[in-house]
Parts: C-alpha cells; structure tokens; sequence
C-alpha cells in the first residue's frame, strides 16, 4: 500500500501563528513523548513509523512549501509540489499519477490518501493496515475512516453506514460534505460518522475517474493542465459519488485541530511563550512569539495570540471569525518558515519611488540559503550571531558576529551556517519590489 499525505490549506483559521508560508501542521506546539513539543507533520510521520507505514509515503505540497516540507519530515520522504492549489481531489490525482508514471505504483495497488495534520492516536493509524483487505472483502471501490460525531457540526462531511453489520466495516449508505448545522443533526440520528478524511482505493480507480471526467492519466498532460483545472475536493468528487463504498469505524482518538478551541484543548499548558495568566481566566490560552510579554487578567474563554503576522484577541467559540476578515486584506506576509530556517520582517518603509525592508534572517545550524540575485534592489548583511560562510559572486567568506556585507543589485549571494546563525539584512529597492520577501 502506499500512503499519500495532503499539505495543504490556507491556514486563515488559526491566525496569526499561520497563514500562506506557514501552513498549521508546521506549528511546534504539542507534547511530544520525550517532554518536547513536536508538529502536527512531525507527529503524523512518528506515528506512520510506529505503525510501520512508512515504507511507502508519499507528501504532496504546494511548491512553496516543498523545501519546509522536507525540513519537518526530516528529508526521510519524498515530496511533489503542486504549481497552484487546486483542492484535495487534483492534489490526490497527481500523487497517484506521480507514483504510475515513475512506476512506484502499478494499477492493482492499494493507495491511501490522508490530510497530514490529522490529530489521531496510535491505533488510528494501525488500522490502516487493514485497507487492501478489506477492498477485496467487501468487493468495494472506497474504504472511509469514520468516528462519532461529538457535536453536530458543519466543519465535516457525515458518513451515514448500514446498520446491523458485524464486520469491521460497514456499507456507505451515504455521504454528504459539510451540511449547514440543521441536516448535520439529522444524520447524527441516523448513527452518522464524521469522516476523518482518509480514503483507501485501488490505483486503477483513480485512473478509471479520472477518465470519466475527461482529466488525462499521463503526468505530464495532467501538470498541463493544472493551472486552468478547477478547485476540487475529494469529498464532493469522490466520496459523494461512489456507490461501491464501505466505512470503517475508529473509536479512539480523533479530531481536527482547525480551530483555536480544538488545538489549545491539545496544549500542555495555559501560557506558550512571553506572559502570563491572573484571575478568573478558565479556559484562556496564551501563544506568543513575540519577544515582549503578553498578560491576561480576569478575561475568561480566550486566546490571545502574539506572532510577527500579528496579534488576535478572541473568544474561542467565535475565534474563526478571523477568516472572513482576512478576506478583506491582502497584506505581505511579515513572518515565514522556510527550508533553510525563517524570515521576520522588521521594518517596512516606502520613500518616493524607492523601499527599503529590514528583515531579521534566522538560518538553521548545517543549513543553505540557496544562492539568489536580487535584480531589483541592493543589499546589506549584517551577522548578529552565529558564524558560517557567505558567498558573494563565487567569492566566500567567513562569516561571524559583526561582519557587514554588501550585494549590488544582480549580485549572487548565499550564505551557509555552520552554527545557528541570526542576521539583519537591509533591502533597498523599488517601491514594486514587493514582499515575496523569502520563499521556501
């Protein structure tokens, strides 16, 4: 069998920690076995390992996001980019056409796709083992992962099973995805499961799909086309539309940490970060990145989240609110993770035709910024801490606490980190010299 796992999402709803460059599954904030904290990705990785799934796992991101990606699976997988974000169905698609064409994957073998920032326990993920069984069992096309719904919500599509079945898995009477919270409770009455978005199938009906809905089986074809393809979900194209389809029921652990409410109830503390908490603040939590303190007094039922992005004062329940004025705004990011470490930008000035963007660059131990020219504006590198090697037009140089280096425009330039390193780069540019500050 092999494992596709899906990065994707905007990452509006927990806000500011996340966004376009951070996605959630990269926030470093639940505990892990050894007293750390760990990702959510990471998390998925070390119980993919221990239910011995790993063998044949197969990550597919955004392409901004492939070199943070590797970064936080520890290089152990391989990882595709998607050109633009097309939804979980296209970005499914091209995993299972990625793995036909280089010939990792023939025909008749079993594919599961599966959201990598999924929060489940241990068991959940053993029962993945189960999957080829039980498609040639029951004779069906799909296998779902479902567990009882606590509340009725419109966040999930329900899964409505045949009842009275002793098997360990049970025919798809129906699905639908996402219902307004009304018909939500309605299938909650029919023992209805919510899907925790894990399908396993055979590669062939992929292809089959595919062609039923005029989409070419070839990669190549296919990543023609991608651009002009629209946003699809799996659950719509798939689950909704399978006739030949069974359940299987997970009684342990299982939620989606999308939500400021679900991800603190994961939290070992109240306070992560710079603050604290006094009074009546049952059920408050504090995350803050910023490098002042943050202090809650006597407001209970809220988060109060401090990051370079920005600052979110909310009540819990009314927290995803954020979306809707994220929408309205089309700011540059001011923080971003990357494969090499992270950016902040400090100051963001614009004078006549010109701008001039401070940045602090934050750049991991044995690690490469990938050589780059700025052909729109000039540079300035200073080294705060840490020491390692920058290059300049092909001529390195050591670099530690207190070096000053300056990049003309169209000047190639890398730096590499032996330690940790920590630098304030001064940008002079265009005032259209925007924003994509750093990529991946």
């Amino acid at each position: 069998m092999h494992t596709i796992l899906l990065c994707g999402g905007s990452g509006q709803r927990l806000w500011p920690l996340s966004g376009r460059i951070r996605s959630k599954m990269f926030l470093q904030l639940l505990p892990a076995p050894d007293g750390s904290t760990e990702s959510m990705i990471g998390r998925v990785c070390r119980q993919l390992h221990q239910a011995e799934l790993d063998e044949s796992v197969l990550f597919v991101t955004h392409q901004d996001q492939m070199a943070i990606t590797r970064r936080y699976t520890g290089n152990q997988y391989p990882v595709i980019g998607e050109p633009q974000k097309r939804g979980t169905f296209t970005a499914a698609a091209l995993g299972v056409l990625h793995l036909y064409s280089t010939g990792k994957a023939n025909p008749e073998d079993i594919i599961c796709v599966a959201p990598a920032d999924m929060f489940a326990d241990e068991d959940f993920f053993r029962t993945f083992h189960q999957f080829t069984d039980i498609l040639a069992s029951s004779q069906s096309e799909l296998v779902m992962l479902g567990t009882k719904p606590t509340y009725p919500s419109d966040q999930y599509g329900y899964i409505v099973p045949e009842q009275g079945s002793t098997d360990a898995y049970a025919p798809v009477i129906s699905f639908e995805e996402k219902p307004a919270v009304a018909k939500a409770r309605k299938l909650m009455q029919k023992h209805a499961l919510w899907n925790c978005g894990v399908f396993a199938f055979p590669l062939s009906f992929m292809l089959s799909h595919l062609e039923k809905v005029g989409l070419p089986t070839g990669l190549a074809a296919f990543m023609d086309q991608y651009s002009g393809l629209p946003v699809r979900s799996f659950d719509k194209e798939v689950a909704e539309r399978t006739a030949k389809a069974v359940v299987m029921r997970h009684e342990g652990t299982w939620c989606d940490l999308g939500s400021w409410d679900s991800l603190t109830a994961q939290l070992p503390s109240p306070v992560t970060g710079a603050g604290g908490i006094r009074g009546d603040c049952r059920d408050t939590h504090i995350i803050n990145e910023l490098g002042i303190p943050l202090h809650v007094i006597g407001v209970p039922g809220i988060v109060a989240i401090g990051s370079p992005e920005g600052i979110l004062i909310a009540a819990k329940k009314e927290a995803n609110a954020i979306k809707d004025v994220l929408q309205e705004t089309s700011d540059e990011p001011r923080f971003g993770e990357t494969g090499w470490g992270s950016f902040t930008v400090l100051d963001h000035t614009a004078s006549g035709t010109g701008l001039v963007l401070t940045i602090l660059l934050s750049v991991l131990p044995e690690h490469v910024m990938p050589e780059m020219s700025s052909e729109h504006s000039s540079k300035t590198w200073m080294i705060v801490s840490g020491c390692g090697e920058v290059t300049v037009n092909g001529l390195a140089s050591e670099a530690s606490a207190g070096a000053i280096f300056t990049m003309a425009r169209g000047d190639r330039h890398a730096i590499r980190a032996v330690s940790a390193m920590k630098l304030i780069e001064v940008r002079i540019g265009e005032a259209g010299d925007d924003g994509r500050v750093y990529g991946s």
